[in-house]
C-alpha cells in the first residue's frame, strides 16, 4: 500500500462546516479533498492500493485524523463536496487516539504529527529533495508527507528533519498535483514504460 499523509493547518474539525464554503469558514477544506481525490481515483475506479490520511489541524479540536482506504471505501465520489461530507461523516463520530470506522474503507481517531511520524517512516515530498527519476524503484518508499497551501511550521519542519526528501520537478505544485505526478511516476515504472 501506498500511504500520503497531508497536513491540513486550518482545516475545520467542527462537523458543522458547509459543504458551501469549502475554502472560507471550512479551513481550506478544498485542497485537502483535492488531494484525496488525487490519490484515490482513477478515470473509472479508485486506486485499491492507497491510504490517503488527512491531518486537520483546525479549531475546534485540532489533531484530528480521517483516513481514506481504497480497497474498503464505498460511494466515494472525486468531487470535493462528496468528499467533505465524508470527512464531515468522519468528524461527527467521537474519537480517541485509536482509529474509530466512520463507515466503509472511512476511519477517524485523534492524532499529532509526532505520534503518525513515530507509527510510520514517510518521506518528504519537497521541491529540494532527490530528484524521484533518478531514484531506482525499490528506493522510492511506499509512505509520503505533504503539506496543504502553508509551508511547514517551525516545530513541524523540526519533526520531518532528516526524513528523505524527493522533488518531483523543477517548479512547486500543489498538493494534489504532487500526489498525480508521483502516482504517474510509479505507475510508469509498475507497467515498464520509460
Amino acid at each position: 500500500m501506498t500511504s500520503f499523509l497531508i497536513i491540513g493547518h486550518t482545516a475545520s474539525t467542527d462537523p458543522s462546516f458547509s459543504l458551501n464554503d469549502l475554502p472560507g469558514k471550512a479551513g481550506r477544506m478544498d485542497l485537502l479533498c483535492r488531494t484525496v481525490s488525487s490519490s484515490l481515483f482513477l478515470s473509472h475506479g479508485i486506486r485499491q492500493n492507497i491510504i490517503c490520511d488527512i491531518l486537520l489541524l483546525g479549531p475546534p479540536y485540532p489533531g484530528r485524523l480521517i483516513r481514506f482506504i481504497g480497497n474498503e471505501i464505498k460511494n466515494l465520489s472525486p468531487d470535493e463536496r462528496n468528499i467533505a461530507s465524508f470527512i464531515k461523516i468522519g468528524l461527527a463520530i467521537p474519537a480517541g487516539k485509536t482509529f474509530r470506522q466512520a463507515s466503509q474503507g472511512l476511519y477517524c481517531r485523534k492524532a499529532a504529527l509526532a505520534d503518525l511520524l513515530a507509527e510510520q517512516e514517510y518521506a518528504v515530498l519537497d521541491e529540494s529533495g532527490t530528484d524521484i527519476r533518478t531514484v531506482p524503484a525499490e528506493n522510492i518508499p511506499d509512505a509520503f508527507i505533504l503539506s496543504d497551501n502553508r509551508n511547514y511550521t517551525e516545530e513541524e519542519q523540526s519533526l520531518i528533519a532528516g526524513l528523505t526528501e524527493f522533488s518531483l520537478g523543477p517548479a512547486i505544485v500543489h498538493a494534489d498535483h504532487a500526489i498525480t505526478l508521483l502516482l504517474n511516476e510509479t505507475d510508469r515504472r509498475k507497467s515498464g514504460w520509460n
